[in-house]
């Protein structure tokens, strides 16, 4: 892409074009040339939009939520972005769900953009090329942006990186789900929705997922219940961790979205969340800690690609492991060997 269409794209992204956004989404998703460009120039007219990240596992009714969620911000004049994070097919990358509709209600209206973005291989995740299109959106002028993934386990907690509000979902009677938030997803959830809530076993997983939340504000309250080495960590909501005012009890809502029951509900727990940031600097606090990790990714992600290099200069990464099954040399004295180069640079500059 030459200068001046790259200029051109920037220029018709922030005019408000979505042919231009559909093209710069595509660009950052394929990783193609210029891409880190773009998102560097869009990095500054970011920071406007509020991003909800929806979690949960598969059949929890995750896309029906979000199809009537923004439903309702359309209703009162917001302009919407969806992003859904697909499993990555094992053939092309791709994503598997990607030609699904699944927008039902805001199906012709051109303030509700929906892109289906594979995972790419992090299952359950949510990728750079994810994060970097929520930019995209937020550069454009997207008031709200919803970001819907995939149900995995421990890799969603991705997704504390990119949204505001994480919201977990599950589904009435699923003791599995309810089981696998103690491996790690409870931790990241800021509201727990209890989706299809006209089904049985609805009020014992809200009361079983209340009294998860509850052990999670209280570690020593889990001790005698069998949790042996699952430690809780400080919610990223409270910076200083001491200070209960400023700590946010997750709600546990109902609603049954087909029905489109308890989704005004929801969207009010999503407001006074978004609120509570504002009020207490949780938003600023959260966002350095997501531009710290950003920055963290980035560098592991070129410092990987330059070593790639010197592998291949040292004759591939299977000749130095015969090397090292055949006990000429060892695992660490290999990465020294191949860190030299970089370790010698970062030291010359740190002397200079």
């Amino acid at each position: 892409m030459s200068q001046a269409t790259h200029s051109a794209l920037i220029e018709d992204l922030l005019a408000g074009k979505h042919r231009a956004l559909a093209r710069a989404i595509t660009k950052i998703e394929n990783r193609s040339p210029g891409y880190r460009d773009l998102v560097s120039e869009l990095h500054s007219h970011t920071g406007n939009a509020t991003v909800v990240g929806i979690t949960g596992s598969p059949g929890a009714g995750k896309s029906t939520l979000v199809d009537k969620l923004a439903k309702q911000y359309r209703d009162q004049g917001d302009t919407v972005g969806i992003i859904a994070v697909d499993p990555s097919s094992p053939y092309t990358g791709g994503a598997v769900l990607g030609d699904r509709i699944r927008m039902a209600s805001n199906v012709g209206d051109m303030d509700v953009f929906f892109r289906s973005m594979s995972a790419r291989g992090q299952l359950g995740g949510l990728s750079t090329a994810t994060a970097d299109a929520v930019k995209a959106l937020d550069a454009f002028g997207k008031d709200r942006i919803i970001i819907e993934t995939v149900g995995a386990g421990q890799n969603e907690i991705d997704i504390v990186k990119t949204a505001d509000t994480v919201v977990v979902l599950v589904q009435p009677g699923s003791g599995d789900d309810v089981q696998m938030l103690k491996a790690g997803i409870l931790e990241i959830g800021d509201i727990f929705v209890v989706n299809k809530a006209d089904m049985s076993g609805a009020t014992k997983t809200v009361a079983d997922l209340e009294e998860m939340i509850h052990m999670r504000g209280d570690p020593m309250a889990g001790l005698d219940t069998g949790h042996h080495g699952f430690e809780i960590p400080e919610h990223p909501d409270s910076p200083d961790g001491d200070d209960d005012e400023d700590r946010w009890e997750p709600p546990v809502l109902k609603t049954v979205a087909t029905h489109n029951e308890g989704i005004t509900e929801f969207r009010g727990a999503l407001e006074k969340h978004y609120t509570h940031l504002k009020t207490t600097g949780g938003l600023q606090a959260n966002a350095r800690i997501r531009y710290a990790e950003e920055i963290r990714q980035h560098l592991r992600s070129d410092a990987a690609r330059l070593l790639e290099s010197e592998i291949e200069a040292a004759g591939g990464i299977d000749r130095l492991a015969d090397q090292v099954a055949d006990r000429r040399t060892d695992p660490y004295t290999i990465a020294d060997e191949l860190l030299q180069p970089l370790t010698e640079c970062v030291e010359n500059r740190l002397d200079s």
